[in-house]
């Protein structure tokens, strides 16, 4: 090779070219990165149980009734039939119970007249285990009618716990390497999910459902990126979107099941936290991120990385292709950008505030689809089930149509229709048909939730990719904090929440068009190449902005 092109090649090419050089010569998607793929399983699960399992046990059991003792020795119906008044639907109240004289409606078992007063329920409840068969915070700690507000501040806290482990992780991760991370957030969910069994509160055991909350979605994230970054490119759509529909999709797909199997919440939560426990053994088989390590200098630890896929895949590097990483790796330098830097450019201010928004209403939109199973009517577990078995489907027709029609139009087109049906659903009466509007309500949202995942670190530069990414999807965490109140708002109008969810989503559709477009282009690696993205919108202006005020 001739000295001055391979200098030349060496002031040109940064440290992620050279690596996808390496990946050409020791395999795009070789055995190990097959075996890397497989390793995401328990991690994609994890993020799932984290994200959703405090569902089944805060659900709710929809038949309950004030407890009167001088009934005890009664059926259920009859308990109830002689202490709950009606409404004029003919529907018992949950809430209140006649005041009577107990002792002489035990004896004539007949219910008090329809007009006599009532009073909320003083002694406590008692649920029907029809539609929820087995025990739940809910009922144990009667977190009902004027309690029943618990159960959605309880999983706000939650996503506060998110946001705050987003940012911790991520920082962490900058500092510390990807790993040690990865490891960190699901201790983080194993120690959270083991204390939820021992909380007796709403408290503690909202402080235990925050820790686990830590964990996500860096529990699943850190090892995305990892073995996205020793992927081809050709083959990264195929791996990060098929590793979130088969592991994250799986985990919601199992699930209702196991709840339903297991029939005890607190063994539930222990089946739930036990698989993060197989984090401690990644050390063992999954590498750190190179372009971590030669940010750090330490690249002959990334060298001896790139050793171990050669000899796993049985290829070989090219002595000249591994001299140039190392010579292109000696002169990376670790350049230390805050996402405060994304706020100082105004091109990049713009896009990533509609990026947000954009993110905000997919996520609430995601997150509110499918926290409605317990609310459409149908068995709450096979409602759960069915919306959440469209994640495989959807994200395969995403990875055909993806690179075809581009970010903008895959996350636009998918949640206008998510929206309208979500619309109709709000009009129409709970049950097979409302369930099968938001079942393919999800199935669109699924689309644009894969999509603006992808999309996010593709308009981003490199120096400040990682923290702008982070701050991007703590945003949409942030945003999904209103999601339960969102279902909660059911209880002043039963469609009340699939019309805010629909609204939500219209917007979130329109702001999408704001948002440049990267389909076929290189990740921008300085502000220059930002600049060139930035001229792709669908309403870009004319005159090129001046690039004095830019920052460079």
């Amino acid at each position: 090779m001739d000295t001055s092109n391979k200098a030349n090649s060496i002031e040109t090419e940064d440290i992620s070219t050279a690596l996808e050089k390496v990946l050409s010569h020791v395999g795009e998607l070789g055995t190990y990165q097959r075996w890397l793929f497989l390793v995401m399983l328990p991690f994609g699960m994890v993020w799932s149980f984290g994200y959703f399992g405090q569902m089944f046990i805060t659900a709710t059991p929809q038949e309950h009734w004030c407890r009167v003792p001088e009934l005890d020795g009664l059926s259920a119906d009859l308990r109830r039939s002689l202490a709950t008044p009606k409404d004029s639907n003919n529907v018992y109240d949950n809430c209140n119970m006649f005041v009577a004289n107990y002792t002489l409606v035990l004896e004539t078992l007949l219910p008090p007249d329809p007009g006599t007063p009532t009073m909320p329920c003083d002694n406590g409840w008692e649920f029907l285990f029809e539609d929820i068969p087995y025990s739940t915070i809910v009922n144990e700690r009667e977190w009902v009618c004027d309690r029943s507000n618990l159960v959605p501040w309880s999983q706000t806290i939650g996503f506060l716990g998110s946001i705050v482990g987003g940012v911790l992780c991520g920082t962490l991760a900058d500092r510390y390497g990807r790993l040690p991370v990865l490891i960190l957030s699901n201790v983080f969910a194993f120690v959270g999910g083991i204390g939820t069994m021992f909380t007796n509160g709403f408290w503690d055991f909202s402080i235990c459902r925050f820790i686990v909350a830590m964990s996500c979605d860096s529990c699943f994230i850190m090892i995305y990126i990892l073995v996205l970054e020793y992927v081809g490119t050709k083959y990264r759509s195929l791996i990060g979107n098929l590793s979130i529909a088969m592991y994250f999709g799986g985990g919601c797909l199992l699930m209702p099941w196991l709840a339903l199997w297991i029939a005890d919440w607190k063994y539930f939560v222990l089946a739930t936290s036990l698989p993060a426990l197989l984090s401690l053994l990644t050390p063992f088989f999954v590498p750190e991120s190179a372009q971590w390590l030669v940010s750090k200098g330490r690249t002959d630890e990334a060298v001896k990385v790139l050793k171990r896929f050669e000899r796993i895949n049985k290829s070989k590097i090219p002595e000249e292709v591994l001299e140039e990483f190392i010579s292109i790796a000696g002169k990376t330098k670790n350049e230390e950008e805050s996402v405060l830097t994304i706020f100082k450019t105004p091109s990049l201010r713009v896009t990533v505030i509609f990026l947000i928004m954009t993110f905000m209403g997919v996520a609430v939109v995601f997150d509110g689809i499918i926290r409605l199973s317990e609310n459409l009517g149908l068995d709450f577990f096979l409602t759960f089930t069915v919306t959440s078995a469209t994640e495989i489907p959807s994200i395969l027709i995403l990875i055909v149509l993806l690179d075809r029609l581009g970010r903008r139009y895959m996350v636009m087109g998918p949640m206008l229709i998510a929206s309208i049906l979500s619309l109709i659903a709000a009009f129409v009466p709970r049950g097979i048909t409302s369930v099968a509007l938001a079942v393919t309500a999800r199935f669109f949202n699924n689309m644009a939730y894969s999509t603006v995942i992808q999309w996010t670190p593709e308009l981003l530069p490199t120096p400040m990719r990682a923290s702008g990414a982070s701050f991007v999807h703590i945003s949409a965490f942030a945003a999904i904090t209103v999601s339960p109140f969102i279902i909660y708002s059911d209880r002043v109008w039963e469609g009340l929440s699939l019309i805010l969810v629909g609204v939500i989503g219209v917007i979130a559709a329109g702001v999408a068009l704001l948002v440049p477009e990267t389909k076929g282009r290189s990740m921008p690696q300085t502000m220059d190449d930002w600049k060139t993205i930035n001229n792709d919108t669908i309403f870009s202006r004319k005159k090129e902005v001046n690039p004095t005020t830019e920052v460079s």
